[in-house]
């Protein structure tokens, strides 16, 4: 089997260093992102995981491969990373003054924690498309006082060791033997015969030790082919790879690596755990005074934590609550509260409560009989507010056929008035700090069938041009009867199409499903960001199903059916995962009546979302690999699902 018999002599002695106890497994701080984005060492990937809700960005700057890849932690077993490379040395076709460019996805899965024995993990790199950095590997790790151990075999780009061995996988399957080398597609799409194909696979070990909280040294066995034709990598001098990892704090890392004999390479990491950087909500005492009555002090224990009182009702066995709140992302959250407000309020009767948002009816336990025996304690008067904001926004343009990376810094203000207690007025506005968007300038390949997000750079171009409109619109909530909601929509919708459209959800808080239906007329906007339109037009019907599992594996599952913003017709299927911290993941595919063909690179939109809380700001992003025009929809700023989950418990 084995095709190189100094494997034994040389290397195979390292599987004895797994005997000793466990320390570091799995730590947050002891553990780093590799040069891939992936938990790993310098470039070999590790059995080691974050806790779920983890996330991080690589800035990787190697030879003759750059790379910035944003990585996740849906669950504590499941890593997902996405990337863009810039590879040097190699043109981008039709664009021979720029370096070629190229994205994929990584996915991690742990097949055993560890205990008595190593924690054994498996992982696709660049598992779809045209595959440039397409390897596959299984791979163990044990912990021994301040080191730890990373045994594994690797596949593809990392079967480039000088000691092989015969894939043990052909032992099973006489096909696993033959590594696909011509595959050939439009991007995006999923080539199952090489996985873990191949005649041979390259044994694989790096150890790692902690010096102290802030420093740790790493050495590994590389077995990244260098022998690539299509990735001008060096002739390797050396077997080896070593580096340093230095911790400025918690949250971002610098490393320093030697790759193979070679080069120098330097990486820039952010990582955020919510385990350690999520502050569960603490109950807030307000002033009172002691002349008070306990509806009064039931009223400013409330607002003082985030819940809006808007009527509080009496019988002789329950006190009713109309409430409105906005800030806590969770039902069990908004009840512990009200549970210590009513105690500190001196209340000792039933509590039965209606919570609302926008005036929607999220939780309605106070029926027609209460009403019709109780006494109206209090009704808040109806009265117009204003909210606003205003604070410093990156906007990133990545992988264009002008640049690798682009982007803008942008002043942003968000304004909220609440005209009635279901009528809204939202306005976005932004203003262009600094940007380098000026050299855009090559057109969109594909506009099948309509162009309706391709020409984005005509918008970029733009943000220089004063203080820009992102969204001015109205919205009118309503729940005409329990579980049934509805929203119309008019105004500046989002940055690129205006229009006037209605949403109907159904949605029971003690269930796990909901339904409804979305009708739009929207018509694009000018490249000015203010009043002005282009010629393009679209009446728009969507029905959507949303799911949510709440059993060994929990997640949220959105089917959205119908039309889209070009005039195609298909379906989007949406896998999410919704933490208590409100950091949230996500990834979906369009599938509609556009060919792969028709669609150009890419075969189909795809692409994955995140909400994650930095610096105390909620960051939400969708990425895409390509902005093209077939599966485009609506930007909206809420649906009433959105509104409305948060009134399901997180388990």
């Amino acid at each position: 089997m084995l095709e190189n018999s100094n494997f034994i002599k040389k290397d195979f002695i390292f599987i004895f260093l797994f005997l000793s106890s466990v320390i570091y497994a799995d730590n947050f701080t002891y553990n780093i992102y590799n040069n891939h984005g992936v938990v790993g060492l310098i470039n070999l990937p590790t059995a080691r995981f974050y806790d779920e809700g983890a996330h991080g960005v690589t800035l990787y700057d190697g030879t003759p491969d750059q790379k910035i890849t944003l990585s996740s932690n849906p669950y504590d077993w499941f890593e997902a990373s996405f990337f863009y490379s810039n590879i040097q040395g190699r043109p981008y076709p039709g664009y021979s003054y720029q370096d070629y460019k190229d994205k994929g996805f990584n996915v991690k899965i742990r097949l055993k924690e560890e205990g008595i024995f190593p924690a054994i993990a498996v992982g696709l790199n660049d598992f779809a498309g045209t595959g440039l950095h397409n390897s596959e590997y299984i791979v163990a790790s044990y912990g021994k006082n301040k080191l730890d151990f990373h045994l594994g075999l690797g596949w593809g780009q990392l079967n480039g060791s000088n000691s092989k061995i015969s894939n043990p996988f052909g032992y099973i399957r006489e096909d696993f033997k033959n590594r696909p080398i011509n595959f050939e597609d439009k991007g995006g799409q999923l080539n199952l015969k090489k996985y873990f194909s191949g005649k041979t696979a390259s044994p694989f070990y790096g150890v790692s030790y902690a010096l102290n909280r802030n420093l740790l040294f790493m050495i590994e066995k590389d077995t990244t082919n260098v022998d690539s034709q299509i990735i001008a990598y060096e002739k390797k001098k050396s077997e080896y790879s070593f580096g340093i990892s230095y911790s400025i704090n918690e949250n971002f890392n610098v490393g320093l690596s030697y790759e193979r004999g070679n080069y120098a390479s330097l990486k820039i990491v952010y990582k955020n755990s919510p385990k350690s950087s999520y502050k569960k909500y603490e109950y807030q005492n307000p002033d009172t005074n002691e002349d008070d009555d306990k509806y009064t002090k039931l009223i400013r224990n409330l607002e003082e934590n985030g819940i809006g009182v808007k009527k509080i009702s009496e019988s002789s066995k329950s006190i009713g609550l109309e409430l409105t709140q906005f800030i806590h992302p969770d039902l069990n959250v908004v009840e512990r509260i009200i549970s210590e407000a009513s105690l500190k309020a001196g209340i000792d009767k039933n509590i039965k409560k209606d919570i609302k948002i926008a005036d929607l009816r999220g939780v309605s336990e106070i029926d027609e009989a209460f009403k019709r025996n109780a006494t109206v304690i209090y009704e808040r008067p109806t009265t117009s507010l204003f909210n606003t904001s205003t604070g410093f926004r990156f906007k990133p343009f990545i992988a264009s056929r002008e640049e690798f990376f682009k982007g803008a810094f942008l002043i942003e203000n968000n304004t909220e008035i609440i005209l009635r207690e279901n009528l809204f007025f939202n306005v976005n506005l932004k203003y262009s700090l600094a940007n380098n968007f000026d050299d855009l300038r090559f057109p969109p390949i594909d506009t099948f069938p309509a162009q309706v997000r391709s020409d984005v750079k005509q918008y970029l171009k733009n943000m220089d041009e004063g203080i820009l409109i992102g969204r001015a619109q109205f919205d009118y909530h309503m729940t005409p009867k329990d579980n049934h909601h509805m929203m119309i929509t008019g105004g500046i919708l989002e940055d690129m199409f205006s229009g006037v459209g209605a949403e109907y959800l159904f949605f029971k808080p003690n269930t796990n499903y909901s339904f409804g239906a979305e009708l739009f007329k929207v018509k694009k906007r000018d490249y000015e960001w203010s009043f002005g339109h282009l010629d393009y037009e679209n009446t728009f019907l969507t029905a959507n199903f949303y799911y949510r599992n709440y059993g060994i594996i929990p997640f949220d599952l959105k089917i959205s059916m119908g039309e889209y913003l070009a005039g195609d017709i298909g379906t989007t299927v949406e896998f999410s995962r919704r933490l208590e911290s409100g950091v949230s993941f996500g990834a979906f595919a369009t599938f509609t009546d556009v060919s792969s063909e028709q669609f150009g690179e890419g075969s189909f939109d795809k692409g994955i979302f995140f909400n994650i809380p930095i610096f105390g700001n909620s960051i939400a992003y969708t990425w895409r690999p390509l902005t093209k025009d077939p599966g485009a929809k609506l930007v909206r700023r809420n649906t009433l699902h959105d509104l409305l989950v948060r009134f399901r418990p997180i388990d």
